[in-house]
């Protein structure tokens, strides 16, 4: 019965089809053709969590057209640049923050049907992953070609600064190692929890100073996690380096 009266409130808190194609109109630049795509892309676990019946499925789909357009944009735009630059630059760019951050500026966050009450939700990274839903709408609605387009002028263009990240040094435990080498420390980065997150497995990193722990971060895979563990850690110990 609780949950009848659950779904009955989420469909007098959805807003209405005309009102939810009219959003998208403005944040895509087209109309979309299949709406039950793009409703789907907007709706997150904490809501229904039933696989078919929310965004995850859809997130897995548009990561991987994200990661392939991205790939073969840089791929495009640096002809002389080895393997390992084009990797870390295409890094940099989907990371879940950056992903989170464009998600955010877009207003998608005002699109995303979630559990408002659970506020750990608000802070973490369910509207980058909803962005990562939406392209895979957007692919199944008007095919790659446009889904490429989409990506290049609405989301490289406009929210991605492709100069700064070039010339910005974001691998976090780099810094961290060099500064332990330097100063005699011993660094050392731990899985502390794996666990998981709907479909997807959430991993916890902890860094060690001297065996000593002081600082951990999560994520979807375990080198992004040990990014944000780093990141963490410099800026208790050594934050004249963030």
């Amino acid at each position: 019965m609780k949950r009848i009266t659950s779904q009955i409130t989420q469909l007098f808190t959805k807003p209405s089809k005309k009102e939810l194609i009219r959003n998208l109109e403005d944040l895509l630049g087209f109309r979309p053709k299949h709406i039950p795509y793009y409703e789907l892309a907007l709706m997150h676990r904490s809501k229904l969590d039933e696989a078919e019946s929310n965004n995850e499925r859809l997130e897995f789909l548009g990561d991987a057209i994200l990661g392939a357009i991205i790939a073969e944009y840089l791929f495009k735009k640096y002809p002389t640049q080895d393997e390992g630059f084009l990797t870390e630059l295409r890094s940099r760019i989907v990371r879940r923050e950056s992903l989170n951050n464009v998600a955010m500026r877009m207003g998608l966050n005002k699109l995303v049907q979630y559990n408002q009450q659970d506020k750990g939700l608000g802070r973490s990274h369910i509207f980058g992953n909803a962005l990562e839903a939406l392209i895979g709408a957007i692919y199944l609605d008007i095919g790659f070609e446009k889904t490429r387009n989409f990506i290049q002028c609405n989301f490289l263009k406009l929210y991605i600064d492709i100069g700064n990240l070039e010339a910005t040094d974001t691998n976090f435990k780099n810094k961290l190692l060099n500064w332990s080498q330097r100063n005699g420390h011993t660094i050392s980065f731990v899985t502390l929890e794996e666990k998981n997150d709907g479909s997807r497995k959430l991993f916890t990193i902890g860094v060690l100073l001297d065996e000593q722990l002081v600082a951990s971060g999560n994520s979807f895979n375990k080198k992004d996690a040990g990014q944000v563990a780093a990141q963490k850690a410099i800026a208790v110990l050594i934050p004249s380096l963030e």
